[in-house]
């Protein structure tokens, strides 16, 4: 074969006349070289992960709290394009990659979270793989029958699911409940029934003695006539009217039980009862049977059940409104008749 005429690849195009070519470097300084360059990359990427980690507990761009519900199953790309559109994070793109590098393993949680303003991209993270989600009230009053208690959870809009059923007199407990956004109505009724069997039980057992009452049932049947009758603290004495007259054998003669003889508690009456009304046979209308009602005739709170397991010491047998919001007492028939003529005057000075 004749002699070379080109160069190699990658050796120098052009050699002065007559110089040898430039020696390469000894092969063992190779290693050594790129040791080097790799240790400086790999400082370079250490350095650039410390600043993006440090980064990301910067103030975000949120300028006041903010609510934002995360539906059950979005993936991350949607959240963090909710979390951008509602203002939380600056870049959805930046929140993709700090859930995967801070929050692998660990799922971003569905339900409804309250964002402070300046939250970084950290915190937003952190709040959402907690769970810790906003939490709503609702109130539900003493005195109100189970379809008046239904009703107000079928308008709770952060309630989802239907109920089950409906809710009977005297089943579930008035007080506060705390829910998330989207816990389903029919759970919600479940825990304030749980509610008030374990306060009817623990009540129950720190009863008076000589009550005239056989079981929790006749006391809870008793505790909602006195919520219906009064909501006030202070005339939880009702309870004792009552306890004495069923000690003496006397009816209970309770107008509330005679507007749910009428309606079956479907709400307020919309009108004074009548003579009729209180003599219409039905039995939960204790102006013509004798002793309790075969059921509640609403739900009752605690204070109620408590005023008639522990009664106030008193002989009264009469009460009747005394126009200004409460009731006067009475122990004699006469007392009582005197009471009523008052109330019947404040009636007519009232009327146009």
């Amino acid at each position: 074969m004749g002699a070379l005429t080109t160069p190699p690849p990658g050796w120098p195009p052009f050699l002065p006349h007559g110089a040898p070519p430039a020696p390469l470097p000894p092969r063992k300084l190779w290693p050594r070289a790129l040791a080097t360059a790799g240790g400086a990359l790999v400082l370079a990427a250490a350095i650039a992960a410390a600043l993006a980690l440090r980064s990301l507990g910067a103030p975000g761009p949120l300028a006041r709290d903010q609510t934002v519900a995360i539906a059950r199953g979005a993936s991350l790309r949607d959240i963090a394009r909710q979390l951008e559109a509602a203002g939380v994070v600056a870049e959805a793109t930046r929140f993709e990659w700090a859930a995967r590098l801070l929050a692998a393993g660990s799922p971003l949680k569905a339900g409804e979270y309250r964002f402070p303003a300046g939250a970084s991209l950290r915190a937003a993270l952190g709040l959402i793989r907690s769970g810790r989600t906003v939490l709503h009230a609702l109130t539900v009053p003493e005195g109100l029958t189970g379809a008046q208690i239904a009703a107000l959870l079928e308008a709770t809009e952060a309630l989802d699911g239907s109920l089950a059923g409906p809710i009977g007199e005297g089943e579930v407990l008035p007080e506060t409940y705390y829910f998330a956004r989207g816990d389903g109505r029919e759970e919600l009724v479940r825990r304030m029934a749980a509610g008030m069997s374990e306060a009817l039980a623990e009540l129950w057992e720190t009863r008076a003695d000589g009550l005239p009452l056989q079981s929790p049932r006749e006391a809870l049947i008793l505790a909602s006539i006195v919520e219906k009758e009064t909501g006030r603290d202070d005339e939880r004495r009702v309870a004792a009217v009552f306890v004495n007259r069923l000690k003496l054998g006397m009816r209970l003669q309770s107008d509330p039980t005679a507007v749910y003889a009428l309606n079956q508690g479907a709400g307020p009456l919309g009108r004074a009862l009548t003579r009729e009304d209180l003599a219409r046979p039905s039995p939960y209308n204790t102006y013509v049977v004798d002793g309790l009602p075969p059921g509640p005739i609403s739900n009752p709170g605690r204070a109620s059940i408590m005023a008639v397991l522990d009664p106030a010491s008193s002989k009264e047998l009469f009460f009747v409104a005394d126009g200004a919001g409460g009731h006067a007492f009475a122990e004699t028939l006469a007392q009582h008749l005197r009471n009523v003529a008052r109330w019947r005057e404040l009636q007519q000075q009232r009327r146009p």
